[in-house]
């Protein structure tokens, strides 16, 4: 049976859970959904300055910040039971913005890491996860609602010289390809957001030289700030013209471009993931 599609999806009432919220794109997503009237969930790390005068700054009902280590499955499902703790009931928006770019310590050249790609458990397993667990949550609450992945114009092309970081932006890419027809099977659209350069702190808060190696520091090299980012982000979780599975390609020169995601060329197996998921269905979710 279909619950979907979302549709339009006015994120007033609300209710934003977003990992990596505390600087660059993410908190700028999280001011704009508080401009629009949703509630917010924080789960990071920690909080710049920034963030902690921006939470301090409206009513505390409104904003909620937890400490989260996005590469801990349990942090990640601790979330969903925050929110339900702190605004009674799950999410209805899931945003995994929390992301690392070519560090010393995790990249394919330097190549330091002995048992894991922490890149991949950063940039591709947490969303993949987190993903998982929307899923979980909105069925058994009989909600509609949205995932927006955070991936790059690095998840539609290779670099050479980032190799780790383009396969770990690749997999969120294919994940919101593959999710789209849980739009209007099941009521959960997932979409997703690819910017170009942005001038956030992957960028200029660095001990190492990337930025040069890069040309980021380059002044001809153009490039997005994270408001402009965060409003195409928006513009994904609440218009209805954005269906399951669109992926929006944000250049540097700040072009909008919608990268051809369905529908799906193979569509067998459908019928399969309905009856798992049915089994999920107005099930509570236990703290």
């Amino acid at each position: 049976m279909s619950t979907g599609p979302v549709g339009d999806f006015d994120l007033k009432g609300k209710i934003v859970l977003i990992t990596g919220g505390g600087s660059g794109i993410g908190l700028s997503f999280v001011k704009l959904c508080h401009s629009k009237g949703a509630r917010i969930l924080i789960g990071d790390l920690k909080l710049t300055s920034e963030g902690d005068e921006f939470i301090n700054s409206v009513p505390k009902d409104s904003v909620s910040f937890t400490k989260c280590d996005v590469t801990d499955f349990k942090a990640l499902r601790d979330l969903v039971s925050t929110s339900v703790k702190v605004f009674g009931e799950v999410p209805d928006v899931y945003c995994p913005c929390a992301g690392i770019f070519e560090p010393t310590w995790s990249n394919f050249w330097d190549d330091t890491e002995e048992d894991e790609y922490k890149t991949m458990k950063i940039n591709a397993e947490h969303p993949i996860k987190l993903t998982r667990l929307a899923f979980r949550a909105l069925i058994g609450a009989n909600k509609k609602g949205v995932v927006i992945l955070v991936a790059s114009g690095a998840g539609l092309y290779g670099q050479y010289l980032a190799a780790l970081y383009c396969a770990s932006k690749h997999a969120v890419v294919g994940l919101a390809k593959s999710l789209g027809p849980a739009d209007e099977e099941e009521g959960v659209k997932v979409v997703c957001i690819c910017p170009g350069v942005v001038t956030t702190p992957l960028w200029y808060a660095r001990d190492d030289d990337k930025a040069k190696v890069f040309k980021y520091e380059d002044e001809n090299t153009p490039s997005n700030t994270p408001d402009e980012i965060a409003q195409s982000m928006i513009n994904l979780v609440e218009k209805r013209e954005h269906m399951g599975g669109t992926v929006l390609s944000r250049l540097q020169s700040g072009e909008i471009v919608e990268v051809e995601g369905g529908p799906q060329k193979y569509s067998f197996g459908n019928e399969f993931v309905q009856k798992k998921l049915a089994k999920e269905r107005s099930v509570e979710w236990k703290l």
